[in-house]
């Protein structure tokens, strides 16, 4: 009796350290990994966009097409920290979401007519989206790609539904109050924190545009 009382100990001993050491994996290891990416993402982006050539004042260049898995974009939200930024990634891949947020890629480009989608982790992975609950109207959401700052005011949310409610995403997207096409942002995470069975979504228009050149938009300068 005692060896098989001791032998269960030894079990219960072991698989207890197997679900610290798991949970020290989700928590923190996977968080300084993301953090890395993103770093890295920014960091791949920033340097692109210093080799770039200028483009005469007036002018802007051709758009390049988004690829896969690859960032072209920064984003800004003043509500979630005066330090949060985030890189934006072409798809919504699990892949991809480990690095950043990410585009849907059937949704319009960043600052064009119709709706610019992106998603993001709510917890782990660098937990991008954790604080997405604060967001409220009239918050700034800003972007750039290098050449354009795209100021998003938001206008509603976070709205809760379930994950196949992909009509939150459409051009002119369910639920948001919008009757009408426009240039509009959306935003998708996770609910509740550490589940996925409901998403939260955020609904904005695109408020101003700025060419990079004039300095920080005022959204930022606050």
């Amino acid at each position: 009796m005692r060896v098989v009382v001791r032998t269960v100990s030894e079990l219960c001993i072991t698989a207890g350290t197997v679900i610290v050491l798991f949970v020290v994996y989700v928590l923190f290891w996977t968080g300084v990994r993301a953090d890395d990416a993103m770093d890295e993402q920014i960091e791949r982006l920033q340097e692109q966009w210093a080799r770039e050539p200028a483009h005469p004042a007036g002018s802007a260049p051709a758009p390049k097409p988004y690829v896969t898995g690859r960032p072209f974009a920064i984003m800004y939200i003043p509500r979630l920290g005066s330090t949060w930024n985030k890189p934006v990634l072409e798809g919504t891949s699990t892949e991809t979401l480990k690095k950043g947020l990410g585009h849907y890629a059937a949704t319009t480009r960043l600052g064009g007519r119709g709706n610019f989608a992106v998603a993001g982790h709510r917890r782990t992975y660098g937990d991008p989206f954790k604080d997405f609950p604060r967001l409220r109207p009239g918050d700034a959401v800003v972007l750039t790609d290098g050449t354009t700052w795209f100021t998003y005011r938001v206008d509603k949310g976070p709205y809760r539904t379930v994950p196949t409610d992909v009509a939150v995403v459409d051009p002119v997207p369910r639920r948001s109050g919008y009757t009408r096409p426009g240039r509009y942002l959306t935003l998708t995470t996770c609910d509740p924190e550490w589940g996925h069975s409901h998403r939260l979504i955020v609904w904005a228009h695109l408020d101003r545009t700025e060419p990079v050149d004039k300095g920080e938009p005022e959204a930022l300068r606050r």
